[in-house]
């Protein structure tokens, strides 16, 4: 029987995986025309965020601003070193239509570790980050401080990357 600590992981998971299912479900229905039903996903969506951030918490994974930094670091340097590669193999040998944006996951993981990096350094400083914009390329989900030209990962449009609030 699982300890409850370990039922929180599991939860966590299947709520986050559910959220984005949810906003998924939800951008299809716009496309097809049902404003109300992709309300719907949506408000579930968020329903769902609330429980995997309530599981995430109460597992204890949510520590100091530095200990989560240093997670982040950790968690984005598996994700290129170990977790994507072999995976960005096997879809390029299989033809997968799912190579290419797990090509650009694997490369935006190292963006997402060095900005982490930067962050933890600065806080290490006593400082946080300067005050700076923070971008994001809807695309392949790079970030960027500043409007890039375009995106160095996929190619993007610098005008097309969103500001994060």
């Amino acid at each position: 029987m699982p300890t409850t600590n370990e039922n929180l992981e599991i939860a966590f998971a299947g709520e986050s995986q559910a959220n984005r299912k949810y906003l998924a479900f939800a951008k299809k229905a716009d496309k097809e025309g049902l404003p109300a039903i992709a309300r719907l996903f949506r408000a579930a969506a968020e329903a769902e965020t609330i429980h995997a951030l309530a599981h995430f918490a109460n597992a204890g994974h949510v520590g100091s601003t530095l200990e989560n930094l240093k997670a982040a670091v950790a968690g984005e340097t598996y994700e290129f070193s170990e977790m994507y590669p072999p995976m960005v193999e096997q879809a390029r040998q299989e033809g997968h239509r799912g190579q290419k944006m797990l090509g650009f996951a694997n490369e935006v993981e190292k963006v997402h570790a060095r900005l982490f990096q930067q962050a933890l350094a600065a806080l290490e400083g006593g400082q946080d980050l300067s005050q700076m914009q923070v971008y994001l390329c809807p695309v392949c989900g790079d970030l960027e401080f500043g409007v890039p030209e375009k995106c160095p990962v996929c190619g993007l449009p610098g005008e097309k990357f969103q500001k994060v609030a």
